[in-house]
């Protein structure tokens, strides 16, 4: 009788220890990811120009992984929450998120516990955005050149709009006066929706925007006066780059994929493969054309060099613009 306690009692602690694992030891094996459904969190709303071209992105990649990849959207807070709720998630490669440039300021705007440097794993580099600088089409400011002159002229009265304080907008027209050697006054706003109603109803005088632009120049209300890409806009091949007119600077805030830091280097390879395959296909480039984006591929490697260069360039910024958290 007493055996057959013995023998009860050390069938349950087994179960127990069983039961009490280490996750890492309760992983699938790496050579049969995936198994299950993926899921990709994005910091912006439906719709958008970073979530309609990955809706198409995860459609291939489903079809070439044979699993389902769902896009979850996780707006606010510059599109930066998905990779802070990573820092919280399995390495499992079933948790993904879109990393945009704003998570390379975090550290600087915000009390965080970690560095996106070397806490993320950095899967694939995908694309960026097109931002340029317009004026309204009854502007007496023609061109760059006369935006210049006119800010010179007039030091701290000639208003641009952004979509808020801190934001690349923001940030990149702070570098343009002072490469430009001139005095802007900046008037942020709550998204790129006001800041070009702002500026159409003559409340500024210019705007810093993405392409959100675009149908208002095409409509004739606004004046496209520069872009920030390294190449003109197809969509407006007679309006230059600002290096083309001497200022050198590029901004296309670069955006990627990310996984939680710790996940499987065989994971990380195969979604990479996955998703340098889907880049390629037709139907990634025209929902980018759509949003006047490109692809910008960056390898893991490539990608991880950018986040560690970014996160330098934006803290000397921040610095010099008084806005790092103390």
């Amino acid at each position: 009788m007493q055996r057959r306690e013995l023998m009860r009692t050390a069938g349950a602690l087994a179960l127990t220890n069983l039961a009490g694992l280490p996750a890492a030891l309760a992983q699938e094996d790496p050579a049969a990811y995936p198994t299950r459904p993926i899921r990709v969190m994005i910091g912006f709303a439906p719709g958008g120009s970073t979530d309609a071209p990955m809706r198409v992105l995860a459609e291939a990649v489903s079809k070439i992984l044979g699993q389902p990849v769902v896009i979850e959207n996780k707006p606010g807070a510059a599109g930066v929450i998905p990779t802070q709720m990573l820092q919280a998630a399995s390495p499992d490669g079933y948790t993904l998120a879109v990393a945009p440039a704003g998570v390379y300021r975090l550290p600087y705007t915000t009390d965080i516990k970690w560095s996106p440097a070397s806490d993320l794993a950095y899967l694939i580099g995908l694309s960026g955005y097109a931002f340029g600088t317009v004026v309204p089409a009854s502007s007496p400011i023609r061109s760059m050149a006369e935006y210049i002159a006119y800010a010179k002229a007039n030091p701290d009265m000639l208003t641009y709009s952004s979509p808020g304080v801190g934001t690349t907008n923001h940030l990149t027209m702070e570098q343009f006066s002072r490469a430009a050697g001139v005095k802007l006054n900046h008037v942020p706003y709550k998204g790129s929706a006001e800041s070009l109603q702002a500026l159409l109803a003559g409340h500024v005088q210019s705007a810093a925007e993405t392409s959100a632009f675009v149908p208002h120049v095409e409509s004739g209300k606004l004046r496209l006066l520069a872009v920030w890409s390294d190449k003109r806009m197809a969509r407006f091949p007679d309006v230059p780059t600002l290096r083309e007119l001497g200022i050198d600077i590029v901004q296309t805030s670069p955006w990627g994929l990310v996984a939680p830091k710790g996940t499987h280097p065989k994971v990380q390879a195969r979604l990479h493969d996955a998703f340098r395959q889907a880049m390629e296909m037709p139907a990634f480039k025209a929902s980018l054309a759509r949003f006047d984006m490109e692809p910008d591929y960056r390898d893991p490697a490539q990608y991880q060099r950018f986040a560690v260069a970014s996160m330098k360039r934006e803290k000397d910024i921040l610095d010099t613009l008084g806005l790092s958290r103390k």
